[in-house]
């Protein structure tokens, strides 16, 4: 029976186990050293995996990208849907001009002159005009100014005459001292 000289050496009781796992673990570290090192196969493989990296941040960043603008169409379509002004049984032709060309939609008296006076402003959803108050339309515009089509420019006289309008419909009628509200 052929031992090997560590097992002899442990059977006499010249060394313990602990030293013999400790030369065992000595023996594989230095086979590990003595094999060749490939440094162009190292360097090629880390020079893949940098550039699989950069190839992934910036698909990253186009999926993030492409996720940001599906969020602020959903924002921009949502504010339009909540706020948008029915125009069913509007007979008021309002002209506005989009992309260097006049269109025109049917309003009514009311819309047309708030239209006008710069409080309802004119928004583009899924090819549809649509009107909605200044303040929608702001927050439309910061998320997706293509989106927002017309806000008239205020003009003094246009505004007067709105406002002039509005408070004298009742000025030639009367009011009786008796009324109680």
């Amino acid at each position: 029976m052929a031992l090997s000289l560590q097992e002899q050496l442990l059977k006499a009781g010249v060394a313990d186990k602990s030293k013999a796992k400790q030369a065992r673990a000595e023996k594989r570290k230095q086979k590990k050293r003595k094999q060749p090192v490939d440094n162009a196969a190292q360097a090629a493989a880390q020079e893949a995996l940098a550039a699989k990296k950069v190839k992934d941040r910036e698909l990253n960043q186009q999926q993030n990208a492409v996720k940001h603008e599906r969020s602020v169409a959903a924002q921009v379509k949502q504010l339009i849907d909540l706020n948008k002004q029915s125009r069913s049984k509007g007979e008021t032709l309002l002209n506005f001009t989009h992309d260097n060309k006049i269109k025109r939609m049917y309003v009514t008296d009311a819309q047309h002159k708030g239209v006008l006076a710069a409080k309802l402003a004119v928004v583009l959803l899924e090819e549809e005009y649509e009107l909605v108050p200044i303040v929608v339309a702001e927050k439309i515009a910061e998320r997706a100014p293509q989106s927002v089509v017309y806000i008239a420019e205020i003009d003094q006289a246009v505004t007067d005459e709105v406002t002039e309008g509005t408070e004298d419909w009742y000025a030639d009628y009367e009011i009786p001292d008796d009324l109680t509200w």
